[in-house]
């Protein structure tokens, strides 16, 4: 209930109740404000991350409960060749990506921030591949790796006569592995381009009218203006291509499912692999959960972006 009191002047003052005065409590506010978005996070990603973690140290198939088995699917792992070689090939595919990515990324982004007619138009453009659907895209170079139908084999067969046989790009591994790249390449050059385009067209462009009145040429200017002031934009964004490809499933299990003979599996499709095809729900989650210690990895890397960051703009390092 409100309490009324009276003012120096002889006015009725109402007093707030416990409700209104609880309203103003910005801790109350916080928590109630927070709430939704903490419990979708707690059933969408709390909750599955957590059951995918308990089930790594446990044997649980499909249809059948498991029992704690501490780090026994782990050790398995360790003596496990074909897991060594997904760990390999997911570390080589996402760095021979990213630097694709980010090299071709990197330099449309530059060319784009020029002044060209419809440049709009060719920006919205250039998103296209990033927008397709991944299994429409893995579709599209199933049928350009295809060893019979592939475009490529027939310029390169029947109008450039470069060749007298058809080029197999999935029959054997290392085709295979760089013909994945390939593709997750063509799909990630739009986000890193429009990403840094959008990094490059915050730099104020005094500065490079300054150094080019310092007589800067312009490998100078992107040296010591272009590159330090995008750091900050580099190291998120790399961060998040990073995550994107080392997790990458639909491009490879839509081309390849792992093949031939395994040589293609990512640690992502080799974990469905035992997981779900395989029943192994244990195991499959033990391959899940090996792929934390690298994703942390990118996770440092954009905090040490940040950092510098700090120190652009004057501020000492946490």
């Amino acid at each position: 209930m409100s309490v009324t009191t009276l003012s120096p002047r002889g006015v009725a003052l109402r007093q707030p109740n416990w409700f209104a005065r609880l309203l103003d409590y910005k801790p109350f506010l916080i928590i109630v404000c927070l709430a939704p978005a903490i419990g979708l996070l707690t059933v969408f990603l709390t909750y599955p991350l957590g059951l995918g973690v308990w089930l790594a140290f446990t044997d649980t198939t499909i249809g059948r409960r498991g029992i704690y088995v501490g780090l026994e699917n782990f050790q398995y792992l360790l003596s496990d060749p074909l897991w060594w070689g997904a760990v390999f090939y997911s570390v080589f595919y996402t760095g021979v990506a990213t630097f694709g990515k980010f090299a071709l990324g990197f330099w449309l982004a530059l060319l784009l921030n020029n002044h060209f007619p419809f440049k709009s138009l060719l920006r919205a453009i250039v998103l296209l591949p990033w927008i397709v659907p991944t299994v429409l895209s893995a579709l599209a170079f199933w049928w350009i790796y295809d060893p019979q139908f592939s475009i490529i084999s027939y310029l390169l067969v029947d109008v450039l006569h470069l060749r007298t046989t058809n080029v197999d790009f999935l029959g054997s591994a290392w085709p295979a592995r760089f013909s994945l790249i390939a593709a997750n390449i063509w799909r990630g050059i739009p986000f890193v381009a429009i990403s840094l385009l959008a990094g490059l067209q915050t730099i104020s462009p005094s500065l490079y009218e300054a150094a080019m009145l310092d007589g800067a040429s312009a490998w100078q200017r992107f040296r010591y203006i272009t590159f330090p002031m995008m750091m900050p934009i580099l190291a998120i964004v790399m961060t998040f291509s990073i995550i994107f490809t080392f997790t990458d499933f639909q491009l490879v299990y839509a081309i390849t499912r792992g093949g031939p003979v395994n040589s293609t599996h990512l640690l992502a499709t080799l974990a469905f692999q035992r997981g779900i095809a395989g029943g192994e729900l244990g195991e499959g989650a033990a391959i899940a959960v090996s792929m934390v210690p690298f994703l942390v990895f990118a996770t440092l890397f954009s905090y040490f972006g940040l950092a510098r960051r700090k120190w652009q703009q004057g501020e000492s390092d946490d």
